[in-house]
Protein backbone atom coordinates (compact mmCIF):
# COMPACT_ATOMS: atom_id res chain seq x y z
CA UNK A 1 0.00 0.00 0.00
CA UNK A 2 2.82 2.35 0.95
CA UNK A 3 4.59 1.56 -2.34
CA UNK A 4 1.47 2.37 -4.37
CA UNK A 5 1.12 5.71 -2.57
CA UNK A 6 4.73 6.57 -3.44
CA UNK A 7 4.12 5.78 -7.11
CA UNK A 8 0.95 7.90 -7.15
CA UNK A 9 2.80 10.74 -5.41
CA UNK A 10 5.62 10.61 -7.98
CA UNK A 11 3.15 10.71 -10.84
CA UNK A 12 1.43 13.70 -9.26
CA UNK A 13 4.75 15.54 -8.83
CA UNK A 14 5.79 14.80 -12.45
CA UNK A 15 2.42 15.99 -13.72
CA UNK A 16 2.66 19.17 -11.65
CA UNK A 17 6.18 19.84 -12.99
CA UNK A 18 5.03 19.32 -16.61
CA UNK A 19 2.08 21.67 -16.09
CA UNK A 20 4.36 24.30 -14.57
CA UNK A 21 6.78 23.95 -17.51
CA UNK A 22 3.91 24.30 -20.00
CA UNK A 23 2.65 27.38 -18.19
CA UNK A 24 6.15 28.84 -18.16
CA UNK A 25 6.51 28.29 -21.91
CA UNK A 26 3.12 29.93 -22.51
CA UNK A 27 4.14 32.95 -20.45
CA UNK A 28 7.45 33.24 -22.32
CA UNK A 29 5.69 33.08 -25.69
CA UNK A 30 3.14 35.62 -24.52
CA UNK A 31 5.84 38.01 -23.24
CA UNK A 32 7.79 37.73 -26.49
CA UNK A 33 4.63 38.21 -28.54
CA UNK A 34 3.40 41.22 -26.59
CA UNK A 35 6.79 42.93 -26.59
CA UNK A 36 7.36 42.76 -30.35
CA UNK A 37 6.00 44.74 -33.27
CA UNK A 38 7.05 43.41 -36.69
CA UNK A 39 6.45 46.83 -38.28
CA UNK A 40 9.34 48.23 -36.24
CA UNK A 41 11.78 46.21 -38.35
CA UNK A 42 13.76 48.08 -41.04
CA UNK A 43 12.08 47.81 -44.47
CA UNK A 44 14.77 45.60 -46.03
CA UNK A 45 14.75 43.13 -43.14
CA UNK A 46 10.95 43.25 -42.98
CA UNK A 47 10.63 42.28 -46.66
CA UNK A 48 13.22 39.54 -46.30
CA UNK A 49 11.39 38.16 -43.29
CA UNK A 50 7.75 38.36 -44.41
CA UNK A 51 8.18 38.56 -48.24
CA UNK A 52 5.92 41.62 -48.45
CA UNK A 53 6.77 45.28 -47.89
CA UNK A 54 5.14 47.37 -45.18
CA UNK A 55 2.44 48.98 -47.37
CA UNK A 56 1.32 45.51 -48.53
CA UNK A 57 1.42 44.21 -44.94
CA UNK A 58 -0.68 47.12 -43.69
CA UNK A 59 -3.24 46.48 -46.43
CA UNK A 60 -3.45 42.80 -45.43
CA UNK A 61 -3.61 43.75 -41.76
CA UNK A 62 -6.54 46.09 -42.37
CA UNK A 63 -8.38 43.53 -44.54
CA UNK A 64 -7.88 40.65 -42.12
CA UNK A 65 -8.67 42.88 -39.14
CA UNK A 66 -12.03 43.87 -40.61
CA UNK A 67 -12.89 40.25 -41.44
CA UNK A 68 -11.84 38.48 -38.21
CA UNK A 69 -13.69 39.09 -34.96
CA UNK A 70 -11.26 40.24 -32.21
CA UNK A 71 -10.69 37.71 -29.45
CA UNK A 72 -12.62 38.18 -26.22
CA UNK A 73 -10.03 36.57 -23.95
CA UNK A 74 -7.48 38.69 -22.13
CA UNK A 75 -4.54 36.97 -23.79
CA UNK A 76 -6.02 36.46 -27.28
CA UNK A 77 -3.52 36.65 -30.15
CA UNK A 78 -3.44 40.08 -31.86
CA UNK A 79 -4.28 40.12 -35.58
CA UNK A 80 -0.81 41.48 -36.43
CA UNK A 81 0.77 38.35 -34.91
CA UNK A 82 -1.71 36.07 -36.70
CA UNK A 83 -0.86 37.61 -40.06
CA UNK A 84 2.89 37.60 -39.33
CA UNK A 85 2.83 33.93 -38.39
CA UNK A 86 1.05 32.89 -41.59
CA UNK A 87 3.32 34.97 -43.82
CA UNK A 88 6.35 33.39 -42.15
CA UNK A 89 4.87 29.96 -42.73
CA UNK A 90 4.26 30.70 -46.43
CA UNK A 91 7.68 32.31 -46.83
CA UNK A 92 9.77 29.53 -45.33
CA UNK A 93 7.63 26.40 -45.36
CA UNK A 94 8.62 23.83 -42.76
CA UNK A 95 6.71 22.79 -39.66
CA UNK A 96 4.32 24.91 -37.63
CA UNK A 97 6.27 24.16 -34.44
CA UNK A 98 9.40 25.82 -35.85
CA UNK A 99 7.51 28.88 -37.10
CA UNK A 100 5.71 29.17 -33.74
CA UNK A 101 9.04 29.46 -31.91
CA UNK A 102 10.05 32.37 -34.15
CA UNK A 103 10.90 35.55 -32.20
CA UNK A 104 8.27 37.66 -33.98
CA UNK A 105 5.57 35.00 -33.66
CA UNK A 106 5.77 33.25 -30.28
CA UNK A 107 2.90 30.78 -30.71
CA UNK A 108 2.22 27.19 -29.77
CA UNK A 109 1.76 24.79 -32.69
CA UNK A 110 -1.89 24.16 -31.84
CA UNK A 111 -2.58 27.91 -31.75
CA UNK A 112 -0.80 28.48 -35.06
CA UNK A 113 -2.85 25.70 -36.62
CA UNK A 114 -6.11 27.44 -35.63
CA UNK A 115 -4.80 30.82 -36.80
CA UNK A 116 -3.89 29.39 -40.20
CA UNK A 117 -7.48 28.24 -40.68
CA UNK A 118 -8.71 31.75 -39.78
CA UNK A 119 -6.37 33.58 -42.14
CA UNK A 120 -6.91 31.16 -45.03
CA UNK A 121 -10.65 31.63 -44.64
CA UNK A 122 -10.22 35.41 -45.09
CA UNK A 123 -8.09 34.86 -48.18
CA UNK A 124 -10.59 32.44 -49.69
CA UNK A 125 -13.68 34.58 -49.11
CA UNK A 126 -12.37 38.15 -49.34
CA UNK A 127 -8.84 38.66 -50.65
CA UNK A 128 -8.42 36.05 -53.44
CA UNK A 129 -11.66 36.91 -55.30
CA UNK A 130 -10.52 40.54 -55.44
CA UNK A 131 -6.92 39.96 -56.56
CA UNK A 132 -7.16 36.92 -58.85
CA UNK A 133 -9.38 37.75 -61.82
CA UNK A 134 -9.45 36.69 -65.47
CA UNK A 135 -9.21 39.80 -67.70
CA UNK A 136 -12.79 40.36 -68.89
CA UNK A 137 -13.24 43.96 -69.96
CA UNK A 138 -12.38 44.90 -73.55
CA UNK A 139 -10.05 47.65 -72.36
CA UNK A 140 -8.11 45.37 -70.02
CA UNK A 141 -7.75 42.67 -72.65
CA UNK A 142 -6.53 45.09 -75.30
CA UNK A 143 -3.93 46.53 -72.94
CA UNK A 144 -2.50 43.04 -72.28
CA UNK A 145 -2.69 42.17 -76.00
CA UNK A 146 -0.77 45.32 -76.88
CA UNK A 147 2.05 44.56 -74.43
CA UNK A 148 2.46 40.99 -75.66
CA UNK A 149 2.38 42.13 -79.29
CA UNK A 150 4.94 44.89 -78.82
CA UNK A 151 7.40 42.40 -77.38
CA UNK A 152 6.71 39.23 -79.37
CA UNK A 153 4.60 40.18 -82.43
CA UNK A 154 1.91 37.58 -81.67
CA UNK A 155 -1.53 39.24 -81.82
CA UNK A 156 -4.50 38.55 -79.56
CA UNK A 157 -2.62 37.10 -76.56
CA UNK A 158 -4.34 37.85 -73.22
CA UNK A 159 -2.38 35.41 -71.05
CA UNK A 160 -0.11 32.37 -70.85
CA UNK A 161 -1.06 29.04 -69.31
CA UNK A 162 0.91 26.25 -67.66
CA UNK A 163 0.77 23.60 -64.97
CA UNK A 164 3.14 23.24 -62.01
CA UNK A 165 3.35 20.64 -59.28
CA UNK A 166 3.33 21.46 -55.57
CA UNK A 167 4.40 18.62 -53.31
CA UNK A 168 2.22 17.48 -50.42
CA UNK A 169 2.48 14.65 -47.92
CA UNK A 170 0.75 11.41 -48.90
CA UNK A 171 -3.01 11.86 -48.37
CA UNK A 172 -4.91 9.34 -46.27
CA UNK A 173 -7.53 8.80 -48.99
CA UNK A 174 -7.06 7.98 -52.71
CA UNK A 175 -3.31 8.24 -52.30
CA UNK A 176 -2.61 6.89 -55.80
CA UNK A 177 -4.38 9.85 -57.44
CA UNK A 178 -1.76 12.25 -56.05
CA UNK A 179 1.31 10.19 -57.08
CA UNK A 180 2.89 11.96 -60.05
CA UNK A 181 5.39 10.85 -62.71
CA UNK A 182 8.32 12.15 -60.66
CA UNK A 183 7.49 9.75 -57.84
CA UNK A 184 6.12 12.39 -55.45
CA UNK A 185 2.71 13.17 -54.05
CA UNK A 186 1.51 16.51 -55.35
CA UNK A 187 -1.22 18.80 -56.59
CA UNK A 188 -1.09 19.71 -60.29
CA UNK A 189 -1.75 23.46 -60.29
CA UNK A 190 -2.91 25.28 -63.43
CA UNK A 191 -1.83 28.92 -63.61
CA UNK A 192 -2.70 31.73 -66.02
CA UNK A 193 -0.57 34.89 -66.00
CA UNK A 194 -0.57 38.20 -67.87
CA UNK A 195 2.34 40.26 -69.22
CA UNK A 196 3.15 41.68 -65.75
CA UNK A 197 3.48 38.30 -63.96
CA UNK A 198 0.08 38.74 -62.32
CA UNK A 199 -1.69 35.43 -61.77
CA UNK A 200 -5.10 35.78 -63.40
CA UNK A 201 -6.43 32.29 -62.72
CA UNK A 202 -5.39 29.40 -60.48
CA UNK A 203 -6.83 25.90 -60.16
CA UNK A 204 -5.09 23.92 -57.41
CA UNK A 205 -7.87 21.38 -56.87
CA UNK A 206 -6.51 18.49 -58.95
CA UNK A 207 -4.29 15.58 -57.82
CA UNK A 208 -0.77 15.23 -59.20
CA UNK A 209 -1.62 12.26 -61.42
CA UNK A 210 -3.99 14.40 -63.53
CA UNK A 211 -2.78 15.48 -66.97
CA UNK A 212 -2.63 19.19 -67.79
CA UNK A 213 -5.16 18.77 -70.59
CA UNK A 214 -7.66 17.10 -68.24
CA UNK A 215 -7.40 20.00 -65.79
CA UNK A 216 -7.89 22.52 -68.60
CA UNK A 217 -10.86 20.68 -70.11
CA UNK A 218 -12.66 20.51 -66.76
CA UNK A 219 -11.83 24.06 -65.67
CA UNK A 220 -14.16 27.00 -65.32
CA UNK A 221 -11.64 29.00 -67.35
CA UNK A 222 -12.14 26.86 -70.47
CA UNK A 223 -15.92 27.01 -70.04
CA UNK A 224 -15.70 30.81 -69.88
CA UNK A 225 -13.48 30.99 -73.00
CA UNK A 226 -15.84 28.75 -74.97
CA UNK A 227 -18.84 30.84 -73.89
CA UNK A 228 -17.09 34.04 -74.99
CA UNK A 229 -16.19 32.45 -78.33
CA UNK A 230 -19.79 31.40 -78.98
CA UNK A 231 -20.86 34.98 -78.22
CA UNK A 232 -18.60 36.27 -80.99
CA UNK A 233 -15.40 37.13 -79.08
CA UNK A 234 -13.07 35.32 -81.51
CA UNK A 235 -9.97 37.53 -81.51
CA UNK A 236 -8.44 36.81 -78.07
CA UNK A 237 -6.59 33.67 -76.95
CA UNK A 238 -4.18 32.23 -74.42
CA UNK A 239 -0.88 30.48 -75.14
CA UNK A 240 -0.20 27.00 -73.76
CA UNK A 241 2.47 24.34 -74.23
CA UNK A 242 2.13 20.99 -76.01
CA UNK A 243 0.47 19.50 -72.93
CA UNK A 244 -2.74 21.34 -73.83
CA UNK A 245 -5.17 20.83 -76.73
CA UNK A 246 -5.26 23.31 -79.63
CA UNK A 247 -8.47 25.39 -79.57
CA UNK A 248 -9.59 28.75 -81.01
CA UNK A 249 -9.05 30.31 -77.56
CA UNK A 250 -5.86 28.37 -76.69
CA UNK A 251 -2.93 28.28 -79.13
CA UNK A 252 -0.32 25.56 -78.68
CA UNK A 253 2.91 24.89 -80.65
CA UNK A 254 3.08 22.80 -83.82
CA UNK A 255 4.16 19.20 -83.32
CA UNK A 256 7.36 18.10 -85.13
CA UNK A 257 7.79 21.15 -87.43
CA UNK A 258 10.37 21.09 -90.23
CA UNK A 259 13.56 23.10 -89.78
CA UNK A 260 13.26 26.58 -91.26
CA UNK A 261 9.49 26.31 -91.79
CA UNK A 262 6.88 28.88 -90.77
CA UNK A 263 5.71 26.31 -88.20
CA UNK A 264 9.19 26.29 -86.65
CA UNK A 265 9.26 30.11 -86.61
CA UNK A 266 5.87 30.17 -84.90
CA UNK A 267 7.06 27.70 -82.27
CA UNK A 268 10.15 29.79 -81.53
CA UNK A 269 8.19 33.00 -81.03
CA UNK A 270 5.43 31.14 -79.18
CA UNK A 271 8.01 29.69 -76.76
CA UNK A 272 9.60 33.09 -76.07
CA UNK A 273 6.21 34.69 -75.48
CA UNK A 274 5.02 31.85 -73.25
CA UNK A 275 8.21 31.95 -71.18
CA UNK A 276 6.57 34.52 -68.92
CA UNK A 277 4.45 31.83 -67.24
CA UNK A 278 7.65 29.91 -66.43
CA UNK A 279 9.05 33.06 -64.87
CA UNK A 280 5.81 33.67 -62.96
CA UNK A 281 5.97 30.15 -61.56
CA UNK A 282 9.59 30.71 -60.53
CA UNK A 283 8.89 34.05 -58.85
CA UNK A 284 5.88 32.55 -57.04
CA UNK A 285 7.80 29.61 -55.60
CA UNK A 286 10.90 31.58 -54.70
CA UNK A 287 8.91 34.19 -52.81
CA UNK A 288 6.65 31.66 -51.06
CA UNK A 289 9.03 28.78 -50.50
CA UNK A 290 6.47 26.50 -48.90
CA UNK A 291 5.60 25.70 -52.57
CA UNK A 292 9.13 24.65 -53.60
CA UNK A 293 9.73 21.05 -54.65
CA UNK A 294 12.49 20.73 -52.04
CA UNK A 295 9.78 21.17 -49.39
CA UNK A 296 6.28 19.82 -49.15
CA UNK A 297 3.03 20.99 -47.64
CA UNK A 298 2.16 18.92 -44.57
CA UNK A 299 -1.56 19.37 -44.96
CA UNK A 300 -4.59 17.71 -46.49
CA UNK A 301 -5.07 18.37 -50.23
CA UNK A 302 -7.93 20.78 -49.47
CA UNK A 303 -5.90 22.90 -47.07
CA UNK A 304 -2.87 22.75 -49.38
CA UNK A 305 -5.11 24.09 -52.16
CA UNK A 306 -6.08 27.06 -49.98
CA UNK A 307 -2.43 27.78 -49.17
CA UNK A 308 -1.52 27.73 -52.88
CA UNK A 309 -4.39 30.10 -53.70
CA UNK A 310 -3.29 32.46 -50.92
CA UNK A 311 0.32 32.47 -52.17
CA UNK A 312 -0.84 33.27 -55.72
CA UNK A 313 -2.92 36.13 -54.38
CA UNK A 314 -0.01 37.41 -52.30
CA UNK A 315 2.22 37.45 -55.39
CA UNK A 316 -0.25 39.81 -57.12
CA UNK A 317 -0.38 41.99 -54.02
CA UNK A 318 3.44 42.16 -53.94
CA UNK A 319 3.48 43.27 -57.59
CA UNK A 320 0.84 45.95 -56.94
CA UNK A 321 2.69 47.33 -53.92
CA UNK A 322 6.05 47.06 -55.73
CA UNK A 323 7.69 44.71 -53.23
CA UNK A 324 11.29 43.92 -54.18
CA UNK A 325 11.71 40.64 -56.03
CA UNK A 326 13.25 37.67 -54.24
CA UNK A 327 16.35 36.32 -56.06
CA UNK A 328 15.23 33.65 -58.53
CA UNK A 329 17.20 30.43 -58.14
CA UNK A 330 15.30 28.45 -60.75
CA UNK A 331 12.20 26.40 -60.16
CA UNK A 332 10.87 22.91 -60.50
CA UNK A 333 10.64 21.53 -64.02
CA UNK A 334 7.90 19.05 -64.77
CA UNK A 335 7.41 17.54 -68.20
CA UNK A 336 3.86 16.27 -68.67
CA UNK A 337 3.46 12.78 -70.01
CA UNK A 338 0.61 10.91 -71.63
CA UNK A 339 -1.68 11.75 -74.50
CA UNK A 340 -3.24 15.20 -74.74
CA UNK A 341 -7.01 14.90 -74.36
CA UNK A 342 -9.12 17.31 -76.43
CA UNK A 343 -12.86 17.88 -76.23
CA UNK A 344 -13.01 20.61 -78.89
CA UNK A 345 -15.03 19.99 -82.06
CA UNK A 346 -13.37 19.34 -85.41
CA UNK A 347 -14.77 22.65 -86.65
CA UNK A 348 -13.15 24.58 -83.79
CA UNK A 349 -9.92 22.66 -84.31
CA UNK A 350 -9.85 23.73 -87.95
CA UNK A 351 -10.43 27.35 -86.93
CA UNK A 352 -7.59 27.16 -84.39
CA UNK A 353 -5.23 25.65 -86.96
CA UNK A 354 -6.08 28.45 -89.38
CA UNK A 355 -5.44 31.12 -86.74
CA UNK A 356 -2.11 29.54 -85.85
CA UNK A 357 -1.09 29.30 -89.52
CA UNK A 358 -2.01 32.93 -90.22
CA UNK A 359 0.04 34.10 -87.24
CA UNK A 360 2.97 31.98 -88.40
CA UNK A 361 2.81 33.50 -91.89
CA UNK A 362 2.78 37.01 -90.42
CA UNK A 363 6.00 36.28 -88.52
CA UNK A 364 8.09 35.41 -91.61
Amino acid sequence: MHKMLNIALRRFVVQECEEQEDNFQRMCRRNVRDATNPLELPQTLFTKYFRVNKPAFKYLLETCGSSIQPGKKQFSVPIIIKLSACLRLFAEGGYQTGIGKDYYVGLAQSTLSKILVEILDVFEKVICPYWIKVPKSEEEKRKIVQMFYLKHKIPGVTGCLDGTHVRIIAPTENKYLYYNRKGNYSLNVMLLCDNDLNIRYVDASHPGACHDSFIWNSSGLRAYCEQQYLQGVTYFWFLGDAGYPLEPWLLTPHRNPHEGSTEMKFNEVHSKCRNIIERTNGVLKNRWRCLLGARELHYTPKKAEKIINACCCLLNICIFFKTDEVPHNGTDVYIPGGEVFSITSSQNLNVAQMVRTNIGNSLT
